[in-house]
C-alpha cells in the first residue's frame, strides 16, 4: 500500500483518502493556480499509526522520496545549510475540522539550515525567529498529543511565541531544553527524523479531547483519521512585502456579492486564524499589493465558477507573490445562505432547484435575525465585530471550564481574550461567544458560525481574568447576565429589548419557487414550504 502521494493535478484520490484540504490543493492545481509544492500522507496511514501506535512500515522510505520530489520542485535542499527547504506539516480529515488538530510550521530548519537561512536572507533575526516558531509548533504539536494546553513545562501553546521575542537564541535553547525531556532524547536535529516525529505528533492529535469532542458535536465518525499534508512553506513574514490572510468570494454574514476576509502584512497564517493578532480588512490589499489583490481576485472568481457556489480560501504572499493553501466551500447559513443561493441562480450559476435543495429547513430557522432593539434604550458595554448573526443571552463565564459548570444551571456567555482549539468544549457549553481580540475569520468567529452561535470578536479594551471581566471601566462578576448581538456586533448588561429583522427579498423568491415546485400555494410556515418543495426535487432526483 502507498502510504504517500504527491500533489498535483494529476493526483487521483477521494476526500476520504486524501483528506479535504489535500483534495482542496488537487483542485487548485487543476485550475492552474498558484500552490507551494507538496505531498500528503493519506488517512490510511494514519489510521494505521492509531492502530499499531506507531509509524507504518515502509513510511520513512515513501516520505524521504517525496521529500526528494519537493527539493526537486524548489531547487532547495530539506535540512541543508545552503537553499534550505522548509516544510510546513499540517492536518487535514476527509471533513473539515477547523483548528481542532495539530501544525508544525517551518520544519527543516535545523541549526544548519537555520544559519542558511539566515546567510541567504541576510537577515540573522528573522531565521531565528522561524526557527523558534519551527521548535513552538513542535512542542505544542507533542503536549497536544496528550491533550494540554501548553507546550513541555509551560511553554507556550502553538503559535504563542512571537517571532519578534527580544531573546530568541535564549528561547530557542529552553524550548529545545523543554522538548528533549518531553522526549526523553535530544530534539532531532536531521530534517528527515523531524518530520517522521511530526506527521506522529498530528496523526495522535486526531485522538486529543478537543478533536473528539468536535467530532461529537458535529457527527463525524471516530474512525475516519487525518491526512497530512506536507508543503514547501512560504513566508508571510518574510519582509515588508509579505504577509497572509483568508478570504470568502462572498460575505459569510449576508452573503452580498463582494470579497471578504481578513489580512496581516509580515506575519504568518496561524497568527490570522489565532485571534491574537489585529488583522486589516482583506480590501486593503488592493492599495498596498494591487498584484496580490488581482491575483486573489482571479482564484475567487475560478473557484467559485468550479464549485457554483462560494468559497473559501487561506492564502500568504511573499515579497509580493501571491501562493494559495487551503481551500473549500463557503458553508453559510441562515439568510446568507438563501442569499447566495438565490444570486447564483439569478446569475445562471446554478438552477431554482438546485438553489431550494442548498437551502435547508435550518437555514431558515435563521433567517429572520433577532437584533438588539436600536430604540430599546439597551446599556451596551461594548462593541466590537458581529462574526455569527443572531441574539445569545447568559451569564459570563471567562474560562471553559466555568462555561461548562454553569451550562447545568442556565445558559452562559463565554468571554476570553481569544478562544483556541482548547476551548471547545466552553464552546459547545455556551450559547454565544465573545473575544477581545480576533476577526471575522479567527478560530472564535469560524467555530461560533459553524455551530450557529452567536458572536462578536475584537472587543477593543476588554480584559478578561479569572472569573470577571473588565470594559469600559466596568467590572463584571462571573455569572453577570448579558446579551450579545452576533449580527451588530454589541455586547449589553441584562436582558434588553430584542426585535427580529423582516424576511428579505431573497427569502422571499426562494419560497415561491418552493411553492411553484411542490405546487402548493396555501401558504403556511415558511420551513414546511421548503421542505415540501424539497421532498419533490428529492422524489424525482430518485426517479432519475
Amino acid at each position: 500500500m502507498r502510504w504517500v502521494r504527491p500533489l498535483s493535478a494529476g493526483t487521483r484520490g477521494t476526500a476520504r483518502t486524501l483528506g479535504a484540504k489535500a483534495h482542496g490543493l488537487v483542485l487548485l492545481h487543476r485550475l492552474g493556480l498558484r500552490v507551494p509544492p507538496a505531498f500528503v500522507v493519506t488517512t490510511q496511514a494514519c489510521r494505521a499509526f492509531l492502530r499499531d501506535g506507531r509509524l507504518p512500515e515502509g513510511l520513512d522510505g515513501e516520505l524521504a522520496a517525496a521529500v526528494g520530489g519537493l527539493e526537486a520542485a524548489t531547487g532547495r535542499r530539506f535540512g541543508g545549510p545552503r537553499l534550505p527547504l522548509a516544510v510546513s506539516v499540517r492536518s487535514g480529515a476527509g471533513v473539515s475540522m477547523p483548528g481542532m488538530m495539530d501544525t508544525v510550521l517551518n520544519l527543516g530548519l535545523t541549526d544548519g539550515a537555520a544559519a542558511g537561512l539566515a546567510a541567504e536572507t541576510g537577515d540573522p533575526r528573522f531565521a531565528l525567529g522561524s526557527r523558534l516558531r519551527f521548535l513552538s509548533t513542535l512542542a505544542s504539536a507533542l503536549t497536544d498529543a496528550d491533550g494540554a494546553g501548553t507546550a513541555p513545562g509551560g511553554a507556550p501553546a502553538q503559535g504563542d511565541t512571537d517571532d519578534g521575542e527580544a531573546d530568541p537564541a535564549g528561547a530557542i535553547a529552553e524550548l529545545q531544553e523543554r522538548i528533549g525531556r518531553r522526549l526523553g532524547r535530544p530534539v532531532p536535529d536531521e530534517a528527515a527524523a523531524q518530520l517522521e516525529l511530526a506527521v506522529g505528533a498530528v496523526f495522535s492529535s486526531w485522538e486529543s479531547p478537543r478533536a473528539r469532542t468536535y467530532r461529537d458535536l458535529h457527527g463525524i465518525p471516530h474512525d475516519l483519521g487525518t491526512a497530512v499534508v506536507v508543503q514547501a512553506m512560504v513566508f508571510g513574514n518574510r519582509d515588508g512585502r509579505s504577509g497572509s490572510g483568508v478570504a470568502f468570494s462572498r460575505d459569510p454574514d449576508t452573503g452580498g456579492n463582494a470579497p471578504f476576509g481578513e489580512v496581516l502584512c509580515g506575519r504568518q497564517g496561524d497568527d490570522v486564524v489565532s485571534g491574537r493578532a489585529a488583522t486589516r480588512p482583506l480590501r486593503e490589499l488592493a492599495d498596498r499589493e494591487p498584484a496580490v489583490w488581482a491575483g486573489l481576485l482571479d482564484a475567487l472568481g475560478r473557484i467559485e465558477e468550479h464549485y457554483r457556489d462560494a468559497c473559501y480560501v487561506e492564502f500568504t504572499f511573499q515579497s509580493g507573490e501571491l501562493w494559495l493553501l487551503q481551500v473549500r466551500p463557503g458553508r453559510f447559513v441562515g439568510a446568507a445562505a438563501v442569499r447566495v443561493a438565490t444570486e447564483l441562480a439569478d446569475e445562471g450559476a446554478i438552477g431554482r432547484r438546485e438553489a431550494l435543495l442548498r437551502v435547508s429547513p435550518h437555514h431558515l430557522r435563521h433567517v429572520r435575525t433577532p437584533r438588539l432593539d436600536p430604540a430599546g434604550e439597551a446599556d451596551v458595554l461594548a462593541r466590537g465585530l458581529g462574526a455569527c448573526p443572531g441574539i445569545a443571552v447568559g451569564g459570563v463565564a471567562t474560562t471553559s471550564e466555568a462555561a461548562v459548570r454553569m451550562a447545568a444551571d442556565g445558559p452562559v456567555v463565554l468571554v476570553r481574550p481569544e478562544t483556541s482549539p482548547h476551548d471547545m468544549r466552553g464552546l459547545a457549553a455556551a450559547a454565544g461567544v465573545v473575544t477581545a481580540r480576533g476577526g471575522p475569520a479567527s478560530h472564535a468567529a469560524v467555530v461560533a458560525r459553524a455551530m450557529g452561535k452567536p458572536a462578536v470578536v475584537g472587543v477593543a479594551g476588554l480584559s478578561v481574568g479569572a472569573d470577571w471581566m473588565e470594559v469600559g471601566g466596568r467590572t463584571l462578576g462571573e455569572g453577570s447576565v448579558v446579551t450579545v448581538d452576533g449580527t451588530g456586533g454589541e455586547v449589553a448588561l441584562g436582558r434588553p429589548r430584542i426585535i427580529v429583522t423582516a424576511a428579505d427579498e431573497h427569502l422571499h423568491r426562494l419560497l415561491a419557487w418552493a411553492d411553484d415546485v411542490s405546487g402548493d400555494r396555501s401558504g403556511g410556515d415558511e420551513a414546511d414550504r421548503l421542505e415540501a418543495a424539497r421532498a419533490v426535487l428529492g422524489r424525482g432526483r430518485r426517479r432519475g
